[in-house]
């Protein structure tokens, strides 16, 4: 190996989101820290990390912490180094572009090299604790064991959908968030066929008065940022088994239920020749206009203005 990039750094403290975690994590460190470039996005028991580097100089790495770490590589090349998970073998696979790593809580997880082209990859630490897992999977009791650039396609599919929530300024992104959180949860217990070992309890729907709850408090706050916790908070159940009732008795999941109430009062706004385009946006809970005119497209086939239009 290079000798430049023969030694580890020490592991920093960075501060995630209280109300997500319910405590501090550490994120991976990287050494030199300004080589790097990140995004980040919050939701219930996940913190989310872009990673790009913006120099091919020799870089280090490293992680412990209390919460797992999942890692999809979509570009890393690299003339010389190595990854070492606690528990496995050193791999010193020179491409791993499109490869997956997985770091069970409290595992080391280091690694240096020098790139050959720049590395982009998601981080995604997830509290075993907070996020929104089927309480009957146990997943914070799972003992999950370490992988390490490995591939698994339904992994990266939610993955992809975690990042593109990043930076959304779609309102109803955060409570899907937090339910592609939970779908993560599910894919690593399969990965090691620990879904298998608990015994899931079926439940039905919700009662007369928790849709009506739930309905209602939709609509009195159609335009605000809610999470999957406010609305199961409603109605005093769990967010994983409020949000499997939903589904049951509505036939769709709370965040495209909610999309689909706020498209239609954007029609209902796009009526009235007097207000604009992003005047309805704003009113619909969208901050941006291009993000309202395609959640829009993508529920109705029509763009705001067309719609507009075909009223005349």
């Amino acid at each position: 190996m290079d000798s430049s990039i023969s030694s580890y750094p020490s592991i920093s403290t960075l501060g995630a989101s209280p109300e997500q975690f319910g405590r501090e994590l550490s994120t991976v460190d990287f050494f030199p820290a300004e080589i790097v470039r990140h995004r980040t996005a919050h939701w219930r028991g996940v913190l989310a990390k872009t990673v790009q580097l913006i120099s091919r100089e020799p870089f280090e790495y490293s992680f412990k912490e209390q919460c797992h770490l999942l890692i999809a590589v979509e570009q890393g090349v690299r003339y010389d180094g190595e990854t070492f998970i606690e528990g496995l073998p050193r791999s010193t696979l020179r491409n791993y572009s499109h490869k997956l790593v997985f770091v069970p809580a409290g595992r080391q997880f280091f690694g240096a090299q020098k790139p050959r082209l720049l590395t982009r990859s998601i981080c995604l630490y997830i509290d075993p604790q907070t996020v929104l897992a089927d309480p009957d999977l146990r997943f914070a009791e799972a003992d999950l064991q370490p992988r390490l650039l490995f591939e698994d396609s339904g992994l990266w599919e939610t993955i992809l959908k975690l990042k593109a929530r990043i930076g959304s300024t779609d309102p109803g992104d955060r409570m899907y968030a937090d339910a592609l959180g939970g779908l993560l949860a599910h894919e690593l217990l399969r990965l090691d066929g620990a879904a298998a070992r608990w015994r899931r309890t079926h439940r039905g729907g919700l009662a007369g008065w928790q849709q009506k709850r739930v309905i209602d408090f939709m609509e009195e706050h159609l335009t605000e940022d809610i999470s999957l916790s406010t609305l199961a908070d409603l109605v005093r159940l769990s967010p994983y088994h409020f949000l499997r009732c939903f589904k049951h008795d509505f036939g769709e999941p709370p965040h495209r239920y909610w999309a689909a109430r706020r498209i239609e009062r954007a029609k209902a706004l796009l009526a009235n020749p007097g207000a604009s385009i992003a005047e309805v946006a704003s009113d619909v809970g969208f901050s941006a206009t291009s993000a309202f005119s395609a959640a829009f497209r993508r529920l109705t086939g029509q763009t705001p203005t067309d719609y507009r239009c075909s009223l005349e």
